[in-house]
This record gives structure tokens, C-alpha cells and sequence, in this order.
């Protein structure tokens, strides 16, 4: 049997800085991925492009060294620079070999792939942060001869079956695919929820330098008003056309119709809650949240020319009922849960949402059992790419830690 120090489990940007961190302490690990590097991002939809700036790309080791900082990548730029980062680093990558268990042993674990069992001092699973895609109660009720798709199965509008698009979910994805959907042509209804919202710029700043510099994105989980929080929607915008606004009010005004949660189907007939009104002023109090640390460091910093303006009025007119005829998809877009199945079968390693109970990415329930690429693993930026070398070197100091006990 093979026996390594560390087994890595994803070969996305969060695995290879691991990798990267502990080749950079002389720890000896394997990466193990299902299918290719930065697999996670081949499987997005066509026209997918990074929701932050190039700039704020930070992994072990390496930043965004490209010509368009302030651009957004588009998903085959991405995957390229991911490879790329692989084999500039030198991190060889075990591709097409999944992890299908993990289970305790007297030299640490045993991991169980589809290319046989390996013997790990350490474990770190790093598989992303969005695995499992969800799907509202209800769905269930919808007519069968609609076609029906997650949005992790969703590439492009003419791959879809003729005739209006109903997308069940609000958060980034959920906007982003309506937004592409009516600019192909198509009649869309989108069903919301609460999600916040924030412009993608203010005065000459993008959005997320502002979320840096006030300490938005360094918040940890304890910030939260309830740890059931991290299941909620991201904040609202969009990197596509060189990165512009995208909330309820502008997808309004191309023409998109806005409607509350889905309940569930009667028939031909969708069913919604009749509470649009309160998402939309929900989304508009994180908005005045987020601008009121805005607010709070530019009297700090004493920075002048930046206008902060209320959200405008909102019309909520929307239907409770609507039927089903002349509709040819159903995208399903709520977002995504945890689901590490069986590579943590221990009891209460995993909490109440399914998120590891962790410190700094050192499992608190099972020794030797580390995560990275959680979100807030240990900090609001931890999932996505700006915190994923900063959050690498702390666990990969962890794992130093504990292979030296």
C-alpha cells in the first residue's frame, strides 16, 4: 500500500495552494482529483466570467501577473491560469482519481480511491465550496414535461428547449443566467428570495477593493447573525460587459419578471409567496449595511467624491400565480450545500448545515483532518480566489503542526 504524509483531496486553485504551501515547509502530500485541474470551473456554464477582479486573485505564492487587472476572466482564462499556476509551481496532480472514502487507521487514514487505497498521515479536503446544488421543497410538483435542470447542468440559451424560462433562485447565478436568457430573447420570470445587494462600483473604485479596505471581507463567521447565514446568497453583481450592476431593480428594468419564492406547482399553474416586497427591502438594509462601513471609512481616511445614494423606489407587483404554458425550462439556481458524504464519516465533525467543525481548517472532532476552500473557513473571503493563498499557508502551518506531534 502506499503511505504519504498528506493526501490531498481536489486539484482546484484551493488544493494546489495547499500543495504549494506545503511543498514550501518540505512536506511531502499527493493531490488527488475526480476529474481535471480546476474542474470546478470547467463545469460552468459558457459565457461564466469571475464575479471579482483579476486583481484580486491571490494563491500561494503567485497573484494576478496579467495585462486586464481591473477585467473579469471569463472561465477558459480561468482554468488556463489554474493549469497554469499547476505546472509553474510544480505540483503534479493525481487527474481521474476520485476519493471514495475515508476512514481511520493506525498510521493515520486510509483513502480510498478509485485507483486504490493510500495510507495519509494527514488529510486535506479541499473540494470546493459550492458541491451540492439545491432545490427548494416543492419542486417536485412541477409538471414532469417541463425540462428541468440545476444550474451546475446549464451551458448556454440554445441548448435550452424553446419557449419562456422560469429560474427558481436569486443569488449571483440565478440573476446572471436571467440576465443572459432575456438579452438571447426569452421570456424570463425569475422566482426571488433574499439576496443582498451592492453597485459594482463606487466613485472610481471597484466594489471589492471597497470590501477589502473596510474589513467587510476579513469578517469571520461570529459576524454573522446566525451560522445558518452561510447558506444565504452572495452579494448581487456581475463581472460580465467589464463588470456592471445586477440587483432586482435593473433586472426589472431590462424586462425580467420578478416574483417571490417559490412554493410549489398546482397543476400548470406555478405558486409564489406574495412577499417580493420584503426581499427587495431586505436586500436594500444590506446595501445600507455594507454602505455604512463605507460611510464609516471614508470620514476615517477623510476621502472625498463619494456619493452613497438610497436605494430608489421599487414597484412589487408580482403575481402569486402563474401558469405554466409557453414555458420550455425550469433552471434551478438556490445555490449550493455542503455534501463531504463519505470522506467525513465522523460523528459531529460536520455541523448542523453540513460545514466542518473546524479551527483555522484543523478539523476540532478528528486529528489529521484538515479543510480549505470553505466558505468562511476562517474569514467572509475564504471561498473565493482573494483569500484562497492566505487561508493555504494557515492550514498547510496547521498540518506542520500536527505531523510534527
Amino acid at each position: 500500500m502506499e503511505k504519504v504524509d498528506v493526501a490531498i483531496v481536489g486539484g482546484g486553485q484551493s488544493g494546489l495552494s495547499v500543495a504549494k504551501s506545503l511543498s514550501n515547509a518540505g512536506i511531502e502530500h499527493v493531490v488527488l482529483e475526480r476529474g481535471r485541474v480546476a474542474q470546478a470551473w470547467r463545469d460552468r456554464w459558457d459565457s461564466f466570467c469571475l464575479v471579482t477582479p483579476n486583481w484580486a486573485i491571490e494563491l500561494t505564492d503567485r497573484g494576478y501577473e496579467g495585462t486586464d487587472p481591473d477585467g473579469f476572466m471569463p472561465r477558459e482564462e480561468i482554468v488556463d491560469l489554474i493549469q497554469a499556476y499547476a505546472r509553474m509551481m510544480n505540483i503534479y496532480v493525481r487527474e481521474g482519481v476520485e476519493v471514495t472514502a475515508i476512514d481511520a487507521d493506525s498510521g493515520g487514514f486510509l483513502v480510498d480511491t478509485s485507483s486504490g487505497t493510500l495510507q495519509a498521515r494527514a488529510v486535506v479536503i479541499c473540494n470546493g465550496a459550492f458541491q451540492r446544488p439545491y432545490r427548494p421543497a416543492g419542486h417536485e410538483s412541477l409538471p414532469a414535461d417541463i425540462f428541468q435542470i440545476d444550474s451546475t447542468a446549464y451551458r448556454k440559451p440554445e441548448d435550452l428547449p424553446a419557449g419562456d424560462v422560469l429560474i427558481i433562485g436569486s443569488g449571483q447565478t440565478g440573476c446572471q443566467l436571467a440576465e443572459e436568457l432575456r438579452g438571447s430573447g426569452r421570456q424570463v420570470v425569475l422566482s426571488c428570495g433574499k439576496a443582498p445587494w451592492i453597485p459594482r462600483r463606487l466613485a472610481d473604485k471597484d466594489i471589492v477593493w471597497w470590501a477589502m479596505e473596510t474589513g467587510f471581507l476579513e469578517q469571520p463567521v461570529s459576524a454573522l447573525p446566525h451560522p445558518s447565514a452561510r447558506l444565504g446568497a452572495n452579494l448581487l453583481n456581475t463581472g460580465h460587459d467589464g463588470g456592471h450592476d445586477l440587483h432586482y431593480r435593473t433586472m426589472q428594468q431590462q424586462g425580467i419578471m420578478l416574483t417571490g419564492r417559490f412554493l410549489g406547482a398546482e397543476g400548470y399553474e406555478a405558486i409564489f409567496a406574495d412577499d417580493l416586497a420584503q426581499s427587495v427591502a431586505w436586500g436594500d438594509d444590506r446595501y445600507r449595511e455594507f454602505t455604512s462601513l463605507v460611510k464609516d471609512m471614508v470620514r476615517a481616511r477623510g476621502i472625498s467624491g463619494v456619493t452613497i445614494e438610497e436605494p430608489p423606489p421599487f414597484v412589487a407587483d408580482a403575481p402569486q400565480r402563474l401558469p405554466l404554458f409557453g414555458f420550455g425550462a425550469v433552471i434551478f439556481t438556490g445555490g449550493f450545500r455542503p455534501d463531504y458524504g463519505a470522506l467525513v464519516p465522523w460523528p459531529m465533525a460536520l455541523d448542523e448545515y453540513g460545514f466542518p467543525v473546524q479551527v483555522d481548517g484543523a478539523s476540532a472532532i478528528k486529528e489529521g483532518l484538515f479543510f480549505s476552500g470553505v466558505h468562511f473557513l476562517r474569514k467572509r473571503k475564504s471561498s473565493i480566489l482573494l483569500g484562497t493563498g492566505e487561508d493555504a499557508a494557515v492550514v498547510a502551518g496547521k498540518v506542520g503542526e500536527y505531523l510534527r506531534v
